[in-house]
């Protein structure tokens, strides 16, 4: 099966979109711009790089990559990926923590705060697989639906885990000197 993924290069958090490259089922890149929402709105799949930390560690800026598909808002659940726009603003690429009716609460991976309502018609699309080192895994893989669950579970002491593991960090460089 051939595949058309447009790789969308993007600016910190999703908001710019002006740089862009259209990738064609090989590694060259053309230089393009395209309208994303336009792209998934046609039922294209892209492939974009987000930029910035609030999905970390999901998402290394530089190293890893996005597969999003046009969303049907009917079937996202808790802890899907999806990408949003928010009022007026950005593109964002965030995990839904909440659903109630036709809203969504939404939280980046590195985040201890939840966002939202976000309404069903800002939702643009949804993450079916991501690129890490070069090699594709979809969100059905069994390990990544486990890790997604435990992460979204750890949700209210993310703060005291990132507290945790900075002091780790600067106990073992204080031994190392």
């Amino acid at each position: 099966m051939n595949w058309k993924y447009y790789s969308i290069w993007t600016g910190e958090m999703l908001q710019y979109f002006k740089m862009t490259s259209l990738q064609v089922n090989s590694n060259k890149r053309f230089p393009m711009k395209y309208d994303i929402e336009q792209l998934l709105e046609a039922g294209e799949i892209i492939q974009i790089y987000p930029e910035g930390y609030s999905m970390y560690p999901m998402f290394v800026p530089g190293r890893d990559a996005a597969v999003i598909k046009k969303a049907d808002v009917k079937k996202i659940r808790r802890a899907d990926v999806v990408l949003y726009r928010r009022k007026g603003s950005i593109l964002v690429l965030h995990r839904v923590v909440k659903r109630k009716g036709g809203q969504f609460y939404m939280a980046g991976d590195n985040q201890t705060e939840v966002e939202g309502p976000v309404e069903a018609d800002q939702i643009r699309g949804i993450l079916t697989a991501f690129v890490r080192n070069g090699r594709r895994i979809s969100v059905k893989n069994p390990v990544y639906v486990i890790w997604s669950g435990l992460w979204l579970m750890f949700l209210p002491v993310r703060g005291i885990f990132w507290s945790f593991t900075a002091w780790v960090r600067r106990l073992r460089k204080n031994n190392s000197e």
